[in-house]
């Protein structure tokens, strides 16, 4: 069996148990060529939503729903919508992402410097860090937004004409590591490798992909920090240094081209995520727990 057939077969059987009862869903997808591989799905254009307003609030779940359909969908119609609420609203900005990274697992975030852009802002990050390190949009994804800066000229370049600066410190790294998570679990994990010369990982930017003696730590780590935040649906980006992990960012709406050269589809995944949490109620907010006196 081929290194490729036998990721393919493990991710069928954690996603497939043995003597499972296989529930029908009424699925409306936002997204068609996401959920191509799952059946029965019926397709609509984001901007024909309300349109199909009875089909959408007579769905079972609502899936990948552009951000601004969000808040509508859950707390105006009580859709369950998949991606999570916190899928959605963690991953929607880099800067809160880090945040929410820095309350869960501090130990496992670069030195990170959030601030307004102000001329005292910036001689602070030039005096926490020293060159290089690496400067980042908060919205952005595909390796897109995100700057290595080597130099004052390129520092003076990033801050231009910018309303805050969201600064890391710079990993020594030649490759890092796409964990893609489905659910609960873990789908499968990969190195990303730069090409010669480069600074960027990313598979759409050149990439490397190399399926091979990914660290049970840093799967351990992933599998923590979504199952602490709610998230259900992301391709999440580690930085394995010196045996340590670092988490870098997650992306909703990750890229599948390493997962397709391998014939390793998420619709199952998703599929089954979907029948198994239908029996539970959705996640929602816990408030602050009153109590009682007298």
């Amino acid at each position: 069996m081929s290194r490729h057939a036998r990721i393919r077969a493990r991710a069928a059987a954690r996603f497939t148990p043995a003597g499972a009862v296989l529930q029908t869903l009424n699925l409306v997808s936002f997204d068609p060529l996401r959920t191509l591989d799952i059946p029965g799905v019926h397709p609509l254009k984001p901007e024909a939503w309300f349109r199909a307003k009875e089909r959408v609030r007579a769905a079972d779940w609502v899936l990948f729903p552009e951000y601004w359909q969000v808040n509508a969908l859950a707390y105006g119609w009580k859709k369950r919508i998949f991606p999570s609420l916190a899928s959605y609203h963690v991953g929607h900005d880099k800067i809160e992402m880090t945040r929410a990274f820095e309350a869960v697992c501090p130990a496992h975030v670069p030195q990170t410097l959030i601030l307004p852009a102000t001329p005292a802002a910036a001689e602070e990050v030039l005096d926490t860090f020293a060159f290089p390190f690496v400067a980042k949009s908060p919205r952005s994804s595909m390796g897109q937004g995100v700057w290595r800066i080597d130099s004052r000229a390129g520092w003076r370049a990033y801050a231009a004409g910018r309303d805050l600066y969201y600064v890391q410190e710079y990993l020594p790294l030649s490759r890092d590591l796409r964990v893609v998570w489905i659910g609960d679990r873990v789908l499968t994990a990969y190195w990303r490798e730069a090409p010669p010369g480069g600074f960027h990982h990313n598979v759409a930017r050149g990439g490397r992909v190399v399926f091979a003696d990914v660290p049970d730590a840093a799967l351990a780590l992933v599998a923590s920090v979504a199952r602490e935040l709610g998230v259900d649906h992301a391709g999440f980006d580690v930085a394995w240094l010196d045996g340590h992990a670092w988490l870098l960012e997650f992306n909703v709406r990750f890229g599948t081209e390493a997962l397709g050269r391998c014939g390793l589809g998420t619709g199952p995944a998703i599929l089954a995520w979907l029948r198994r949490a239908r029996s539970s109620p959705p996640r929602r907010p816990r408030g602050p727990r009153l109590r009682r006196t007298g």
